[in-house]
């Protein structure tokens, strides 16, 4: 994907500075959210034992359920654990085209995981087994491990603990 350069990559950063002085305010001013937080994500799925192979068996994500989608005929609805009371769901729909990923508004560009430092050594040990390709930490981001999965969705296992970004806190406890 082509990156902005020159005049243009730099009115692109003024514009961030702007939105940044206009809406971020101080971890000490910042309200509480209005919601408990991400009950599930629901993602859509290519097959549904590949998806659930790769993410129980290969990730480790216990497989938690898998119903009959309430809103459409035939199709599967199916969540993983997580961690932290968190659920990653999937949903198939037979009969439908599904393109191959693309890196495009509405799409996930990735879902960023919190991991150990033990679990990052060993998902990497996995997927290196598997022979899984990932990204990362080679590019000069060590705490951080790039996957696609069987759909296309993009799986970060990052190495830094939740409500926290390049150890910041983001949130207030």
């Amino acid at each position: 994907m082509p990156q902005p350069e020159g005049a243009e990559l730099e009115a692109v950063r003024a514009r961030r500075a702007e939105l940044k002085d206009k809406y971020l305010r101080p971890l000490a001013e910042r309200p509480a959210s209005t919601v408990k937080g991400v009950h599930h994500a629901a993602l859509i799925c290519k097959d549904v034992e590949a998806t659930i192979r790769f993410y129980q068996d290969l990730l480790g994500f216990p497989l938690v359920e898998l119903v009959e989608n309430r809103d459409y005929s035939g199709s599967s609805h199916f969540f993983f654990d997580i961690g932290n009371r968190n659920l990653l769901g999937f949903f198939d729909f037979p009969g439908h085209d599904h393109p191959d990923f693309s890196e495009t508004i509405g799409a996930v560009q990735h879902i960023a995981l919190s991991t150990s430092a033990e679990e990052f050594a060993a998902v990497r040990t996995r997927l290196d087994e598997a022979g899984v390709e990932y990204i990362g930490p080679d590019r000069g981001i060590d705490n951080s491990l790039y996957i696609r999965d069987p759909n296309g969705v993009g799986i970060e296992f990052y190495r830094e603990d939740l409500g926290v970004f390049e150890g910041e806190p983001l949130l207030n406890d």
